[in-house]
């Protein structure tokens, strides 16, 4: 897919106290470790793949469906995917996904979509994909160092010459990006401090 938009930011759209309410109820909640789609099956993990999970990803999270979380940031979501000229349909948010990135913590690249629909029968989910993604920061700049969200708009085509940003503009607390569910991003390690953040995958029928 040929896109002239990668993502589509605002700056400080989400009020200050929202952002405070969702690290405050998150806190309340036990948190787990992040994996990835190919350990995601899995009730347990043995030694050798938390280290291989680790390689790629290392952060902590917790799961989150609250209404108004969904309220505050939807407007978001369908502006930009409008304003960017994606248009892409889309009809269910997956739950959101509070995550909390410590000094040396990080997400190597990857990119949010699947190369198939879902299939888990008798859910929401089932047969469509992840379509548009969104993350939101929730801490201050000042809190923490490293931490960048960084896009490669290349897909990580190897033949082709690196074509990476650093999306600086979302760093204040408050201010988030959407962006197509197949583009490549990570986040660089944190060097100083904690980055709170929260991401919310949006599906939808396959793509004809």
């Amino acid at each position: 897919m040929q896109l002239q938009n990668y993502y589509y930011w605002f700056k400080d759209a989400i009020p200050t106290h929202v952002c405070d309410d969702i690290v405050r109820y998150a806190k309340q909640l036990q948190d787990q470790m992040a994996v990835t789609g190919q350990f995601s099956n899995k009730k347990e993990l043995n030694k050798k793949q938390i280290q291989d999970l680790k390689k790629k990803r290392d952060s902590d999270i917790v799961w989150l469906s609250e209404r108004w979380i969904y309220n505050a940031i939807h407007p978001y979501i369908h502006q930009a995917n409008a304003d960017a000229n994606w248009n892409f349909k889309w009809d269910f948010s997956e739950q959101c996904q509070f995550t909390k990135y410590k000094k040396g913590q990080y997400y190597d690249w990857h990119c949010d979509s699947w190369d198939r629909p879902y299939d888990v029968p008798n859910t929401p989910s089932h047969g469509k994909t992840r379509k548009l993604s969104v993350t939101l920061s929730l801490s201050d700049d000042k809190d923490y160092k490293g931490g960048e969200l960084e896009f490669d708009m290349r897909n990580i085509e190897p033949h082709l010459k690196a074509n990476t940003h650093v999306l600086k503009e979302i760093r204040s607390k408050g201010s988030l990006v959407v962006f197509p569910s197949d583009v490549w991003h990570r986040v660089k390690p944190v060097t100083k401090g904690t980055r709170h953040s929260l991401v919310i995958w949006n599906v939808g029928d396959p793509f004809q």
